[in-house]
């Protein structure tokens, strides 16, 4: 490989003539041959759309021609400074762009279940144990409204990402800059971006800690329990068809096994709980990163902005396959939900207003021992008769509250 002969403050390196980058990048290759992983593109664009609103502000400012690298193109800019403005323009860019409309989209389809599923009762469960009734809408509907909790948090931890270091340079004095520069090319990155970036009121603060990408990562990781917990529920909710609870149908959307024929497996549910505990795991990482700032600057910059644009990114991606590929194809089996409902031992509390907590739960043991229906056991100790039984113990009743 031909190669060409780049400089720097250290002296001289060879670099691939094939390549574009300069002396340092070069350093970095040979300093750091750790691991695969590439930095996400995300940061390389915002990088590019800092240099350039710099570039411009720098401009409107007065710099002179001919340019030189350092005393023009990097003029009033520190690594210290631009690295984090990257993580913040990045982090922003693909939160708006990337996982607010796929959130926001899963969201709406989990809501139109609900509403499709909101005449059809079904048994609850509570400890994974039978329990009073609901509609398999009302069930949905938490898992919507979880989602939509979700959204507004994201909403609420972005104006802490809207603010940016640049200007700060090295530890945040802002020294060898204009002193117009900073809220200058916070303006000049909106206008690029279409975010409402702001200059931040604190330089220090947002070099030496990261409190937003941990606020952020924060926010994500409990979208991520959320989604687990639906995606969760929604697999063993279809699981079976015929041996397991088997109360919904999903999407078949691929074979189940090389060995067992016809065997159809929650492959959706599955992937997206694994990006959940991806994310989860990423907001560890962050969390201790964001702990490791020392005085004027946190060093843990590069591992921080990794693992957030990897949460943004693989949660966004998860939430669009998830709504696509299963939850708009979820289907009730109102055969099993039926089974299910009426041959619950828990339809027995809305016996307790009327006989009494201890003799509802005679009932209730009884028939559970005995292998009778609730309306055998209630007769067998002479507590109800059967058309008493019937007119108290209504499902559609008892899905809320009543006078």
């Amino acid at each position: 490989m031909s190669r060409r002969i780049e400089t720097d403050s250290l002296g001289e390196v060879q670099v691939p003539s094939d390549r574009y980058y300069g002396a340092q990048t070069a350093r970095s290759l040979i300093n750091f041959p750790i691991g695969e992983e590439t930095f996400p593109r995300e940061i390389i664009w915002a990088l590019g759309t800092i240099k350039k609103a710099a570039a411009i502000t720098n401009g409107e400012l007065g710099s002179k021609d001919p340019i030189h690298p350092n005393d023009d193109c990097n003029k009033a800019q520190s690594s210290n400074d631009v690295f984090p403005t990257a993580m913040h323009v990045a982090a922003v860019r693909q939160i708006h762009e990337h996982l607010l409309p796929r959130l926001t989209e899963l969201q709406a389809a989990i809501s139109a279940k609900a509403d499709e599923f909101a005449g059809i009762i079904k048994i609850g469960r509570t400890h994974l144990m039978d329990a009073t009734p609901l509609t398999l809408g009302q069930e949905f509907s938490g898992y919507a409204r979880q989602l939509e909790q979700g959204l507004v948090r994201i909403k609420g931890a972005l104006p802490r990402l809207y603010e940016l270091a640049l200007g700060g340079t090295a530890v945040g004095t802002g020294l060898n800059t204009h002193p117009e520069f900073a809220v200058h090319v916070a303006q000049n990155i909106t206008k690029l971006t279409g975010h409402p970036f702001i200059t931040a009121e604190n330089k220090f603060e947002v070099l030496a800690a990261h409190d937003a990408i941990v606020e952020m990562s924060g926010v994500l990781k409990t979208i991520a329990a959320s989604l687990h917990k639906i995606a969760n529920d929604i697999r063993w909710l279809g699981s079976g068809p015929r041996c397991g609870i088997g109360e919904i149908i999903l999407p078949a959307n691929e074979p189940g096994s090389s060995i067992m024929p016809g065997k159809v497996n929650p492959t959706q549910c599955e992937a997206l709980t694994m990006v959940c505990v991806q994310v989860i795991g990423n907001d560890a990482a962050i969390n201790m990163a964001g702990a490791c700032g020392n005085f004027e600057l946190n060093v843990y910059k590069p591992v921080m902005i990794y693992n957030l644009l990897q949460s943004i990114r693989l949660l966004g991606d998860s939430c669009h396959a998830f709504k696509d590929k299963c939850v708009v194809g979820i289907q009730p089996n109102k055969e099993n939900i039926q089974k299910n409902l009426t041959n619950s031992l828990m339809l027995v509390t809305a016996l307790n207003p009327h006989i009494g907590y201890d003799n509802a739960a005679k009932v209730a043991k009884k028939a559970y021992n005995e292998h009778l229906t609730l309306k055998e056991a209630a007769k067998a100790l002479g507590l109800l008769d059967p058309d008493k039984f019937d007119e108290i113990v209504r499902p559609e009743e008892m899905i809320g509250p009543k006078g």
